[in-house]
């Protein structure tokens, strides 16, 4: 007779975690609450696999996980594990930009990172798979990884196909310039509305380097999503297969003891901002590492960020700033081919280790590379030898601020403030064309604390540039521009308003200044006149007092720290 362990001896090796739930006389409760709802004494003996599915009608982004999850699932079920679906939120920020409504989603991110972490605190799940797809779920489903830091792995539900116009490829960033541009007249209402019926053919998130591509590129480099998974589109029928493997992934993953933290280190950070700064991906990337950052209790700076990006290339031509699509990326190889150069050319360490047990030098070897692609330029031939990301201080931003840049937009500004003390009312102002060539926009309290929700403003940065104005004006604000297309766009700008950071004391008609290669900001005041200005400066009333919005505004840290929600210590 054989001393060799059977199937159900190795499979309950790997169940440790769920007895605590399920094991012994004093759990039958508990058992027979879970067999309501199907489930076997078999299924149960088995180890728990949590799907923490962030699917939802509202907007095309995640509006097909369910189909994804039903596939890993059938993966999870073949490896011998039992699954367990379970929903969190999701919050558009296609859909509700340029409204209050847009201040939910960088909120959103703590609360779905909340949610998971209390349903796998709650339920002894043995590993945990994450299921996400726009903007805040993807960086909200891996903060709550690292923090249960059980055997885990993220998939992104991939992109949208573009849409197609008179020739060209279309995103919703066409959509926000077509506003501007029918407002200036630029162009027809009949072709105002074929942009907008024809730019989102179906399911998937953006399909430009927007964030969630940008996060999904981060996600594979930095391996918590495993290689060449991320950047199957999202109603491709590969995308199904993908979703299996996973399934069949996280038992392997139990079974080697892999968890989060082992996965994004230092090293996985500092290779995350390097795929960030090489795609030209947005500036939002800066924000959530930072909070993977705090959540791993790495040590890791905007100075870090700046570093990484300055000695990195860019190489990938994509939209916003370039002319290809997330599905073209796809077609020429894929984020394995961008990994294979980043570890070609020494600007990631390809000895950190993957959700795969392999590590990304290892998993990078294996790109096929399209012949005559020209989406991901060679490191010999980059668009630029600096990175898509800058970090500029100065006496408007001491803390820091972003800006992410292609290569061929003006490096320096000097003009008159135009102050807005919220995004409508800027909006406002494009919209009429009161904004002149040589302004510098100043949209204020629109922080993590002011906003509160550091909105993303998409919609006044496209406009501008659909009325041709993009190179030839200043934005500066304490929320966010990471969709940014043309011309200048400085976001994120630490301290904020809100708190008595230098933005809310400027004033209309003050003459600010922007030197990217000086990696400065700054308003042509001296230190007395602002010292007189923050004497007399108010913060002004809250939006909110009650209600999850206020309760982030109480907690929230600076987007120099991730805007990350931060509990007192204090009694």
């Amino acid at each position: 007779m054989s001393d060799s362990p059977t199937i159900r001896d190795q499979l309950a090796a790997l169940n440790a975690r769920s007895r605590a739930l399920l094991a012994g006389d004093d759990r039958a409760a508990a058992r027979a609450m879970l067999k309501a709802i199907g489930l076997s004494d078999d299924d149960l003996a088995k180890p728990l696999i949590g799907i923490a599915n962030t699917w939802t009608e509202i907007g095309p982004c995640n509006f097909h996980l369910n189909r994804l999850a039903a596939r890993m699932k059938a993966g999870i079920r073949a490896a011998g594990g039992t699954p367990l679906e379970f929903n969190t939120i999701s919050i558009s920020d296609g859909i509700t930009m340029g409204t209050e409504g847009m201040k939910a989603s960088l909120i959103s991110r703590e609360l779905i990172a909340d949610s998971i972490e209390l349903i796998g605190r709650a339920n002894y799940f043995d590993g945990i798979i994450a299921l996400s797809a726009c903007d805040k779920t993807i960086p909200g489903t891996i903060m709550a990884l690292l923090r249960l830091n059980v055997p885990s792995l993220m998939l992104y539900g991939g992109s949208i196909a573009p849409g197609h116009y008179n020739g060209k490829d279309l995103t919703v960033q066409d959509v926000f310039e077509a506003i501007g541009a029918y407002a200036a007249g630029r162009i027809s209402r009949e072709e105002f509305k074929a942009v907008e019926d024809l730019a989102c053919p179906g399911p998937g998130a953006c399909g430009g380097q927007f964030t969630a591509n940008t996060m999904a590129t981060v996600s594979e480099i930095m391996g918590i999503c495993p290689m060449g998974m991320a950047d199957v589109p999202a109603m491709a029928d590969a995308k199904d297969d993908v979703a299996f493997r996973c399934g069949e992934l996280i038992l392997k993953m139990i079974e080697m003891d892999l968890h989060p933290r082992q996965v994004i280190t230092r090293a996985a950070l500092e290779n995350a901002i390097a795929a960030v700064a090489c795609t030209g991906g947005s500036t939002n990337g800066v924000l959530h590492t930072l909070a993977f950052a705090r959540e791993a209790g790495i040590p890791f700076t905007l100075d870090d960020i700046e570093a990484i990006s300055s000695r990195t290339p860019l190489i990938a031509d994509l939209k916003p700033t370039g002319r290809y699509t997330a599905l073209d990326v796809h077609k020429a190889g894929g984020i394995r081919l961008i990994a294979q150069r980043l570890v070609e050319g020494g600007y990631v360490d390809g000895g950190a280790l993957t959700v795969t047990g392999r590590t990304l030098a290892e998993e990078a070897a294996a790109a096929v590379e399209t012949p005559g692609q020209d989406v991901i330029r060679p490191l010999a031939d980059p668009i630029s030898h600096h990175g898509g990301l800058y970090i500029l201080r100065g006496n408007l931003a001491p803390n820091g601020a972003v800006i992410k840049l292609k290569g061929s937009e003006p490096r320096q500004h000097r003009g008159p403030a135009r102050i807005f003390n919220r995004e409508e009312d800027a909006m406002m102002a494009v919209q009429s064309q009161q904004i002149k060539a040589g302004d510098v926009v100043v949209i204020r309290y629109e922080g993590p604390v002011g906003g509160p929700g550091m909105r993303e403003m998409l919609g006044v940065t496209a406009a501008i540039t659909g009325q041709g104005l993009g190179r030839d004006v200043l934005l500066i604000t304490d929320g966010r521009f990471s969709g940014a297309t043309h011309g200048l766009c400085v976001g994120h700008i630490a301290p904020e308003a809100m708190v008595g950071g230098p933005i809310g004391l400027l004033q209309e008609g003050d003459m600010v200044s922007i030197d990217v290669e000086a990696r400065l900001l700054n308003v042509e005041l001296d230190d007395a006149e602002l010292a007189r200005r923050r004497a007399a400066w108010q913060a002004p009333a809250p939006h909110y007092t009650s209600g999850v919005m206020a309760k982030y505004a109480r907690t929230a840290s600076q987007a120099d720290d991730g805007a990350v929600t931060i509990i007192s210590t204090s009694l």
